[in-house]
């Protein structure tokens, strides 16, 4: 794709990138509301099934998914024209969503101008290893490698790792801002959750709270590793990095049933939400349908995306994922030619 039709493709997609009031304080409502009745319901449920209770917390736990893409939205200003009603609703829906507002705001924007880029790794990203640096890395770091990329971990203690130690700390060097909105956060989770626990009992607290952050949280990761880790998927060195191609080749259309695009707040739409971070999550949809060279993105279902839990390191030379044993059927290939090599020169 040329340059001019690069800045042609953003800009068939500005007229989607304004916040719709009506639109947000609706969302708001027929998001939060519901999220707040299914946690009573859980709650009051516990009277006649812990299955019931525990069905209803799940069931939660997908309002939890949207109310982060409000948050999610807040973080990029891209909710409300209002940069103080972001900032506000947005440390809000942090609080419920455990996630400090200003610190995942700035890791997020690294993630946006620096996502499949192989020399900007690190920030707001997930950890992606490439063949040869897997190769030359030492025993510890792969089997760390190899244990965070485990799917058990990644979605079973990733989110737990997330809500109790990640999203509690600032990081080093974080400004006054971002320090103070992570205390605030902190603290009203405490505050709130003291309060449940006062009125309920910690037990009927756990029961109700646990399912629906742990689903919520797993489910979350799925969405963020599927949709930048697909076959074909978009990676480059910084030299050869493009940010157009980053966000339509580098991110996925994930086709989802109607009923999951709603509660994922049509996240799915990952590749115009790349190319264009200020439209807001209900015009999604419409930018991809009427903007004709998006909808040759890369196009992944349910079904197909499970293929994404194979791809482990990223082979810079077939551009392609490939498992750990594909690697490590390399290595001892390599072996195995070198070593009658060696012990040619020594007959010689």
């Amino acid at each position: 794709m040329s340059l001019d039709k690069q800045r042609e493709l953003r800009k068939s997609v500005t007229p989607f990138a304004k916040s719709d009031l009506s639109a947000s304080i609706r969302q708001l409502f027929n998001t939060i509301v519901p999220f707040i009745i299914l946690w009573f319901l859980s709650y009051q449920a516990l009277k006649v099934s812990l299955l019931l209770s525990i069905s209803l917390s799940i069931i939660a736990a997908g309002f939890i998914i949207r109310i982060f893409i409000i948050f999610h939205d807040c973080t990029h200003y891209s909710f409300f024209k209002n940069n103080k009603a972001n900032r506000i609703v947005g440390t809000i829906t942090g609080v419920i969503t455990l996630f400090p507002y200003e610190k995942w705001k700035r890791d997020h924007s690294i993630h946006h101008a620096t996502s499949s880029n192989l020399d900007k790794r690190g920030v707001g990203d997930v950890w992606i290893m490439t063949v040869e640096e897997y190769i030359d890395a030492p025993l510890t770091k792969r089997l760390a490698y190899r244990m965070y990329r485990n799917p058990i971990v990644m979605f079973g203690l990733g989110p737990l790792y997330l809500f109790l130690v990640s999203n509690r700390l600032n990081r080093k060097g974080a400004n006054r801002r971002e320090r103070l909105n992570t205390y605030i956060t902190n603290i009203s989770i405490l505050v709130i959750y003291s309060a449940l626990i006062y009125v309920i009992g910690w037990q009927a607290f756990l029961i109700v709270q646990l399912p629906m952050l742990f689903v919520s949280g797993s489910l979350g990761i799925w969405l963020f590793y599927v949709q930048h880790q697909f076959e074909d998927s978009y990676f480059e060195d910084e030299s050869k990095w493009n940010f157009v191609k980053a966000a339509v080749d580098g991110s996925s259309y994930y086709k989802l049933p109607k009923i999951l695009q709603w509660i994922t707040g049509n996240i799915g739409y990952h590749h115009v939400h790349h190319l264009s971070p200020r439209v807001p999550n209900y015009h999604l949809e419409a930018a991809h349908d009427l903007t004709p060279p998006l909808q040759h993105a890369t196009t992944i279902t349910l079904r197909t995306s499970l293929k994404s839990l194979r791809f482990r390191l990223y082979d810079e030379s077939s551009k392609s994922f490939l498992t750990f044993r594909d690697v490590h059927e390399k290595m001892k290939e390599k072996k195995n030619i070198s070593l009658p090599t060696k012990e040619k020169r020594v007959t010689e």
